[in-house]
Protein backbone atom coordinates (compact mmCIF):
# COMPACT_ATOMS: atom_id res chain seq x y z
CA UNK A 1 0.00 0.00 0.00
CA UNK A 2 1.22 3.67 -0.83
CA UNK A 3 -0.46 6.95 -0.41
CA UNK A 4 -0.78 9.71 -2.90
CA UNK A 5 2.83 11.06 -1.27
CA UNK A 6 4.56 8.56 -3.10
CA UNK A 7 3.15 9.24 -6.59
CA UNK A 8 5.40 9.48 -9.21
CA UNK A 9 5.82 9.24 -12.75
CA UNK A 10 5.78 5.67 -14.42
CA UNK A 11 4.63 4.50 -10.83
CA UNK A 12 2.40 1.33 -11.70
CA UNK A 13 -1.16 1.64 -9.24
CA UNK A 14 -4.40 -0.61 -9.25
CA UNK A 15 -7.55 1.17 -10.06
CA UNK A 16 -11.03 0.07 -11.00
CA UNK A 17 -9.84 -2.89 -11.44
CA UNK A 18 -7.33 -2.16 -13.69
CA UNK A 19 -3.75 -1.63 -13.93
CA UNK A 20 -2.85 2.38 -14.61
CA UNK A 21 0.95 3.84 -14.84
CA UNK A 22 1.21 7.69 -13.99
CA UNK A 23 1.86 9.62 -16.66
CA UNK A 24 1.72 12.72 -14.93
CA UNK A 25 0.47 14.38 -11.27
CA UNK A 26 -0.06 17.54 -10.01
CA UNK A 27 0.02 18.17 -5.67
CA UNK A 28 -2.99 21.10 -5.71
CA UNK A 29 -3.15 22.75 -2.44
CA UNK A 30 -6.19 25.38 -2.94
CA UNK A 31 -6.40 28.09 -0.33
CA UNK A 32 -9.69 26.98 0.92
CA UNK A 33 -9.99 23.08 1.52
CA UNK A 34 -8.57 20.32 1.81
CA UNK A 35 -5.11 19.23 -0.65
CA UNK A 36 -5.49 17.11 -3.43
CA UNK A 37 -3.58 15.33 -6.56
CA UNK A 38 -4.28 15.68 -9.96
CA UNK A 39 -3.08 12.53 -12.17
CA UNK A 40 -3.42 11.12 -15.47
CA UNK A 41 -3.24 7.31 -15.92
CA UNK A 42 -2.40 5.38 -18.88
CA UNK A 43 -3.87 2.04 -18.31
CA UNK A 44 -1.61 -1.07 -19.55
CA UNK A 45 -3.93 -3.07 -20.56
CA UNK A 46 -6.04 -0.61 -23.00
CA UNK A 47 -3.58 2.09 -23.54
CA UNK A 48 -6.61 4.75 -22.80
CA UNK A 49 -5.25 7.59 -20.82
CA UNK A 50 -8.06 9.25 -18.05
CA UNK A 51 -7.25 11.83 -15.75
CA UNK A 52 -8.55 11.37 -12.09
CA UNK A 53 -8.24 13.26 -9.13
CA UNK A 54 -7.15 11.80 -5.67
CA UNK A 55 -7.29 13.52 -2.14
CA UNK A 56 -4.74 13.66 -0.37
CA UNK A 57 -3.73 11.33 1.72
CA UNK A 58 -5.44 8.46 0.11
CA UNK A 59 -3.90 4.95 0.24
CA UNK A 60 -3.55 3.08 -3.04
CA UNK A 61 -2.31 -0.20 -4.14
CA UNK A 62 0.82 -0.29 -6.16
CA UNK A 63 1.14 -2.89 -8.60
CA UNK A 64 4.62 -4.69 -9.27
CA UNK A 65 5.63 -4.67 -12.90
CA UNK A 66 8.92 -6.44 -14.36
CA UNK A 67 10.12 -5.38 -17.51
CA UNK A 68 12.47 -8.01 -19.52
CA UNK A 69 14.36 -7.78 -22.76
CA UNK A 70 13.67 -10.04 -25.70
CA UNK A 71 14.35 -10.51 -29.23
CA UNK A 72 12.08 -10.07 -31.80
CA UNK A 73 11.97 -13.39 -34.12
CA UNK A 74 9.13 -13.55 -36.51
CA UNK A 75 5.49 -12.50 -37.05
CA UNK A 76 2.30 -15.11 -38.65
CA UNK A 77 -0.88 -15.55 -38.03
CA UNK A 78 -0.86 -16.44 -34.55
CA UNK A 79 0.77 -13.31 -33.54
CA UNK A 80 4.18 -11.47 -33.07
CA UNK A 81 6.74 -13.77 -31.59
CA UNK A 82 9.22 -12.78 -28.80
CA UNK A 83 12.18 -14.78 -27.64
CA UNK A 84 13.53 -13.92 -24.09
CA UNK A 85 17.17 -12.96 -23.78
CA UNK A 86 17.57 -14.44 -20.40
CA UNK A 87 15.89 -17.88 -20.10
CA UNK A 88 15.50 -18.39 -24.33
CA UNK A 89 11.35 -19.13 -24.06
CA UNK A 90 9.18 -18.02 -26.83
CA UNK A 91 6.22 -15.91 -26.22
CA UNK A 92 3.21 -15.05 -28.67
CA UNK A 93 1.86 -11.02 -28.44
CA UNK A 94 -0.99 -9.63 -30.22
CA UNK A 95 -0.65 -6.72 -32.12
CA UNK A 96 -2.41 -4.47 -30.26
CA UNK A 97 -0.30 -4.89 -26.93
CA UNK A 98 2.95 -3.38 -29.04
CA UNK A 99 3.33 -0.14 -29.08
CA UNK A 100 4.35 0.89 -32.73
CA UNK A 101 4.79 -2.50 -34.78
CA UNK A 102 4.86 -1.29 -38.13
CA UNK A 103 8.88 -0.59 -37.01
CA UNK A 104 9.73 -4.06 -35.79
CA UNK A 105 12.53 -5.81 -37.25
CA UNK A 106 13.39 -9.33 -36.90
CA UNK A 107 16.42 -9.55 -34.39
CA UNK A 108 15.34 -6.54 -32.73
CA UNK A 109 15.52 -5.84 -28.69
CA UNK A 110 12.54 -4.69 -27.36
CA UNK A 111 11.15 -4.70 -23.42
CA UNK A 112 7.96 -6.80 -22.87
CA UNK A 113 6.36 -5.65 -19.27
CA UNK A 114 5.01 -8.09 -17.05
CA UNK A 115 2.72 -7.98 -14.27
CA UNK A 116 4.77 -9.77 -11.57
CA UNK A 117 2.14 -11.29 -9.59
CA UNK A 118 0.15 -13.01 -12.71
CA UNK A 119 3.08 -13.11 -15.06
CA UNK A 120 0.83 -11.83 -17.95
CA UNK A 121 2.64 -9.63 -20.61
CA UNK A 122 1.02 -6.45 -20.26
CA UNK A 123 3.03 -4.75 -23.60
CA UNK A 124 5.68 -4.48 -25.74
CA UNK A 125 7.51 -1.34 -25.61
CA UNK A 126 10.22 -0.61 -28.45
CA UNK A 127 13.51 1.25 -28.03
CA UNK A 128 12.80 4.79 -28.65
CA UNK A 129 14.81 4.63 -32.25
CA UNK A 130 14.89 2.52 -34.19
CA UNK A 131 17.69 2.36 -37.63
CA UNK A 132 15.96 1.00 -40.61
CA UNK A 133 16.87 0.69 -44.24
CA UNK A 134 15.11 2.51 -46.66
CA UNK A 135 13.48 0.21 -49.62
CA UNK A 136 11.69 2.85 -52.04
CA UNK A 137 11.74 6.54 -52.46
CA UNK A 138 11.07 8.75 -55.53
CA UNK A 139 13.92 10.73 -56.25
CA UNK A 140 13.25 14.74 -54.47
CA UNK A 141 12.92 17.48 -57.26
CA UNK A 142 14.58 20.55 -56.20
CA UNK A 143 13.12 23.84 -56.68
CA UNK A 144 9.30 23.91 -56.38
CA UNK A 145 9.83 24.04 -52.36
CA UNK A 146 9.20 26.51 -49.85
CA UNK A 147 9.80 25.42 -46.76
CA UNK A 148 10.91 21.75 -45.05
CA UNK A 149 9.25 19.75 -48.35
CA UNK A 150 9.22 16.04 -47.12
CA UNK A 151 8.32 12.84 -49.47
CA UNK A 152 7.36 9.51 -48.63
CA UNK A 153 9.49 6.52 -48.42
CA UNK A 154 8.58 3.02 -47.49
CA UNK A 155 11.31 0.70 -45.08
CA UNK A 156 12.37 -2.38 -45.07
CA UNK A 157 9.42 -3.31 -42.56
CA UNK A 158 7.06 -2.63 -44.94
CA UNK A 159 5.86 1.24 -43.28
CA UNK A 160 5.77 4.40 -44.46
CA UNK A 161 7.33 7.47 -43.31
CA UNK A 162 7.60 10.96 -44.73
CA UNK A 163 11.34 11.89 -44.94
CA UNK A 164 13.38 15.06 -45.85
CA UNK A 165 13.83 15.21 -50.34
CA UNK A 166 17.80 14.44 -49.87
CA UNK A 167 17.19 11.28 -48.26
CA UNK A 168 17.28 8.45 -51.20
CA UNK A 169 16.72 5.22 -51.55
CA UNK A 170 18.89 2.42 -49.89
CA UNK A 171 19.89 5.09 -46.95
CA UNK A 172 19.92 4.31 -43.33
CA UNK A 173 17.57 6.67 -41.46
CA UNK A 174 16.87 7.08 -37.21
CA UNK A 175 13.13 6.58 -36.93
CA UNK A 176 11.20 7.97 -33.87
CA UNK A 177 9.02 4.78 -32.75
CA UNK A 178 7.01 7.22 -30.48
CA UNK A 179 5.66 9.46 -33.01
CA UNK A 180 6.42 7.39 -36.16
CA UNK A 181 8.63 10.04 -37.87
CA UNK A 182 11.98 11.13 -39.27
CA UNK A 183 14.70 11.77 -36.96
CA UNK A 184 17.96 11.78 -38.88
CA UNK A 185 20.18 9.87 -41.33
CA UNK A 186 22.92 7.30 -39.91
CA UNK A 187 26.20 7.13 -41.89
Amino acid sequence: MASTADFRNGLCIEFNNDLYTIVEFQHVKPGKGAAFVRTKLKSLTSGKVVENTFNSGVKITTARIERRKHQFLYKDDLGYHFMDSNTFEQISLEENLINAPQFLKEGQEVEIIYHDETETALSCELPPFVILEITYSEPGVKGDTATNATKPATLETGAIIQVPLFINQGEIIKVDTRTGSYSERVK
